[in-house]
């Protein structure tokens, strides 16, 4: 078999082959293997620095910078509000990128969709405020959040597929953990930038310039994705299925007509972890910041520690779910979400730093169990046809009920309800996704 596939790979060209998987002779992973992973990784780390950094300005910066003057509530509400802008735009750049991704495969198509969330991150970069452009400010605010949006669509659905599509027998969840390992260290490199940022510069030069700094640096980020990205080849499970029968016309449509309960279910499942991570960090910091009026540096700092449980939670819940199921681990963590939703008003606001980076800590730990094992759910549940594109969408479905309007609605319900109402809405998600996990079983696991 491993020669047959590196015959495959000479044969269809560098960039088209098929990657032998195998090990190598010294027991380490081939490099092939490394590369696979690396693509699969770098563009979630690149999609969740894209969107953190942009979480982390619009809970400091973009309130006043790009509305007018009225309460700071008001201009914060407005902030989170072009958030959500994003994902409005995720599903339509699912379905778009998912189409071309099973029509003409997952490469091609995870270099479109980096590409263009890319450019829509730098260009946020260079973008004028309220007092110079009026509201064509906020309005090419929103344009290039869209973009970013539409871009990250695509991303998330391909990346996982990279690495499920090359996993041998017995690694699918493993695999497919590390594009979810992404979002630690994309978190970790926007955190520690801003963090870093705001022990060099004063108040005022992070207000006026200091925050643009950090999406001109996402260029790096991209350039390294793309680099490896142009280096892989499609997966093996993709031109099997290609080999078998003639590509769907209208992937979405027979996702709509022949897997409209597994759609439903992977929808339902996605929306804890993105309650849980968007309540963690970007309400987390706007709220730590402004109503516990702790230092922002010390509030990022603390983040920063507790994002490393979750990276812990990803790992341990990719190595379960090949032991047990991912199915099974997803329910474990949707139980978990209840228990941090029901201790998030005693910690938080306990008065103490160390209660709250406890929570935090063992709130992000929960979001490694109902995020690492999606990688190997998602694809489960769709055949290798149409997966891209039932993927994709249901993970920004998912996206938009559990992490859309989240800030928003997390602010006022904090500010009308308190920290208590809070919490309940987070246990809320993590019953709606334990609901979806129980709809359906996965059909499509080999």
């Amino acid at each position: 078999m491993r020669l047959d596939r590196r015959r495959c790979g000479r044969e269809a060209g560098r960039d088209e082959g098929i990657f032998d998987l195998a090990q190598t002779d010294t027991g380490a992973p081939s490099a092939s293997t490394r590369r696979v992973l690396a693509a699969s990784l770098v563009g979630t780390a690149v999609e969740t620095y894209d969107f953190y950094i942009y979480g982390t300005a619009a809970s400091l910066v973009f309130g006043p910078l790009f509305f007018p003057k009225s309460s700071a509530s008001a201009q914060l509400l407005f902030s989170y509000a072009t958030f959500a802008v994003a994902f409005i735009a995720r599903p339509l750049g699912a379905a778009f990128f998912g189409h071309f991704g099973d029509r003409i495969g997952r490469k091609s198509t995870l270099v479109a969709s980096l590409m263009t969330m890319g450019l829509s991150t730098l260009l946020i970069a260079f973008l004028p405020g309220y007092a110079q452009a009026g509201w064509v400010a906020p309005f090419l605010l929103c344009a290039l959040r869209f973009g970013q949006g539409f871009g990250l669509g695509g991303e998330w659905g391909g990346a996982v597929l990279l690495a499920v599509e090359n996993a041998p027998p017995g690694w699918r969840a493993r695999f497919g953990m590390f594009p979810q390992l992404g979002s630690p260290v994309g978190f970790l490199l926007a955190n520690g930038l801003f963090l870093a940022l705001g022990l060099v510069l004063t108040g005022d030069a992070f207000k006026d310039w200091g925050w643009r700094l950090p999406f001109v640096a996402s260029v790096a980020l991209v350039g390294v994705g793309l680099w490896i990205r142009l280096r892989i080849g499609e997966t093996p499970e993709f031109r099997r299925a290609m080999a078998k029968a003639e590509a769907s016309h209208v992937p979405l449509s027979e996702v709509l007509k022949r897997h409209p309960l597994s759609l439903l279910s992977a929808t339902l499942a996605v929306v804890a972890c993105f309650a849980i991570f968007y309540i963690a960090t970007a309400f987390a910091l706007g709220y730590g910041v402004g109503t516990l009026h702790y230092d922002r540096e010390t509030f990022l700092a603390v983040q920063l520690g507790a994002m490393l449980f979750m990276a812990g939670g990803i790992a341990l819940a990719g190595y379960a779910a090949d032991k047990t199921s991912p199915r099974a681990v997803l329910m474990a963590g949707c139980v978990g979400t209840v228990l941090v939703g029901a201790l998030m008003s005693p910690m938080m606001g306990a008065g103490s730093l160390i209660a709250v980076w406890g929570w935090l800590s063992a709130t992000l730990f929960v979001m490694g169990f109902v995020y690492g094992p999606l990688g190997a759910f998602l694809p489960s549940l769709f055949p290798p046809r149409v997966r891209y594109s039932g993927g994709a969408v249901a993970f920004s479905l998912g996206g938009v009920i559990g992490g859309g309007l989240t800030p928003s609605v997390a602010e006022l319900l904090a500010h009308n309800k308190g920290l208590w109402a809070v919490g309940l809405y987070l246990a809320a998600a993590g019953v709606l996704s334990l609901f979806g996990l129980l709809l359906v079983k996965p059909r499509y696991e080999g």
